[in-house]
């Protein structure tokens, strides 16, 4: 018997240990007394443990999905919204109007109410709420008492559909985007990560990093506000979730109230731009006085998000190599064999309709910068050389599928999932076939997918720090083009040769 989750081991220990007792005090007397309780407890056969996964009931409410599971454990409830349609559908004009507008629905105020009255009714109904964006779409939820459900939501609702965009609000927030801007070169990871972006898929929004030139105050006017806000919050574009302390009943009128005062969409989307990724090598170079260098490498793969053995096999790939915490295989090459940093990571993503990312990144110190970087290229290669043990295939298999259970612990993470693969095109029973998949993963089938899609030679590569203390010239990775901290074209031509400061190694 295969124990696959963590409900189900506590259940097995539970049957195990009754057993236990029960052949201690002698009910199963039949047994040849020369065996111990433990070679009995082994002899002993138990039914197969079956986990059967809660669904959301899905419904259709004026054309908009929604997601519903009811939960009567706590008198509260949540509604939650997504809607397609974030930054990348939209000219550069607009990127920091695209980027403004979630936060703005919360702070701005409302068509009836300024600002400070919404906090205020906030904090009166004592509502949690939240507004943000990601993964191509912006979203929004709220959970409140079931009591002041119709009084929440219908304030809710109104942040939603007519924002105020407050004159003294959106200048707060314009304030808070320079200052973040400015400070972004003072974090190292988060200058490198978007740095790389830029370098990797240069004047696509993926690749766009804020400047002081987006933020103009003409870039956050009324007008460009709305023209983001009336192509993005409509139904059109929209997904709910609703889970909680609510029948269907009751959810469906009550979202039959809002939906049928909602503006439709404008039509003012920009189809989504394909990303035209980098696919020369290289190495890139932006100099820092820091105590710690960052590196970062990787290359496009062409591997997408879908019911395929080649996907799956990327899943349990990608822990093997990095993603598994301190056991993966750059964690363990880097930071226990060779001491050279806290930890490392590989990258390797994969969409549903466009290219990834695959490579790995590390920190580590100036005089070692050049042997990090060449550690995890000879990591990378390794993969593609020799299928992984058995034992590491086993072991990554059974982190996902002995953490299955966790994914329907809250009715509203049940609905949410629904949701996502709603907005991602992925069937209902998506994470149901996830696991089919990984259970099927060979050893195999993983030293085929790094074959495939693992390529060092490939890789673009950018290093962060101070080179006046690196161990050996960058140039020993390859083509050097040498980056300001400040914002310019990352996708220019590559300096001239030279060679570098070294330090002792």
């Amino acid at each position: 018997m295969r124990i696959q989750d963590a409900s189900m081991r506590a259940v097995a220990v539970a049957v195990v240990t009754s057993a236990a007792m029960a052949l201690s005090a002698g009910e199963t007397r039949a047994a040849p007394p020369q065996q111990s309780v433990r070679e009995r407890i082994a002899t002993l056969d138990f039914p197969e443990l079956r986990f059967s996964p809660v669904k959301p009931r899905k419904e259709t409410v004026r054309g908009v999905p929604v997601y519903f599971a009811e939960d009567r454990e706590l008198p509260l409830v949540t509604i939650y919204a997504t809607f397609r349609g974030g930054v990348r559908r939209f000219a550069r004009e607009h990127f920091a109007a695209a980027t403004a507008v979630p936060a703005l629905m919360r702070t701005g105020g409302t068509r009836e109410l300024p600002p400070d009255s919404v906090d205020a009714r906030i904090e009166l109904l004592a509502l949690a709420t939240s507004f943000g964006q990601g993964g191509g779409g912006s979203s929004s939820w709220i959970n409140t008492l079931t009591e002041q459900l119709d009084e929440a939501v219908s304030l809710w609702a109104d942040m939603l559909r007519w924002p105020r965009f407050d004159s003294t609000q959106v200048e707060v927030w314009r304030g808070a985007e320079l200052e973040r801007v400015r400070r972004r070169r003072d974090d190292p990871a988060s200058l490198a990560f978007s740095r790389f972006n830029r370098i990797m898929y240069g004047d696509h929004p993926v690749g766009w990093e804020m400047s002081p030139s987006d933020l103009e105050p003409d870039d956050l006017g009324e007008e460009k506000l709305r023209y983001v806000h009336e192509a993005v919050i409509c139904p059109g574009n929209m997904v709910l979730g609703v889970a909680g302390d609510i029948t269907w009943s009751r959810a469906s009128r009550m979202l039959e109230r809002i939906l049928a005062e909602w503006p439709p969409c404008s039509g003012n989307l920009l189809e989504d731009p394909q990303p035209d990724i980098r696919t020369e090598p290289g190495v890139f170079v932006i100099q820092k006085e820091i105590e710690q260098s960052v590196v970062v490498l990787a290359h496009s793969s062409s591997l997408r998000q879908g019911d395929t053995g080649e996907y799956f096999a990327s899943r349990i790939a990608n822990s093997i190599l990095g993603a598994s915490g301190l056991s993966s295989r750059l964690a363990t090459e880097l930071r226990t064999r060779q001491g050279l940093s806290y930890g490392a990571s590989s990258i390797w993503t994969a969409s549903r309709r466009d290219d990834g990312l695959v490579g790995a990144l590390t920190r580590t110190r100036p005089q070692r910068t050049l042997a990090a970087a060449g550690l995890l290229l000879a990591a990378l290669d390794s993969v593609r050389t020799t299928a992984p043990d058995a034992d590491e295939v086993d072991h990554a298999v059974g982190e996902i599928v002995n953490g299955f259970v966790f994914n329907f612990r809250t009715p509203l993470q049940v609905v949410a999932r629904g949701m996502t693969y709603e907005s991602l095109g992925l069937p209902d029973d998506w994470l149901e076939r996830f696991l089919d998949g990984i259970r099927d993963v060979t050893t195999d089938d993983v030293l085929e997918v790094f074959r495939a899609e693992m390529d060092p030679a490939r890789m673009t590569i950018l290093l962060v720090g101070d080179t006046t203390r690196f161990d050996g010239s960058p140039s020993e990775l390859g083509t050097v083009t040498v980056l300001s901290e400040d914002l310019q074209d990352s996708r220019g031509r590559p300096s001239t040769p030279r060679e570098w400061p070294r330090s002792p190694r």
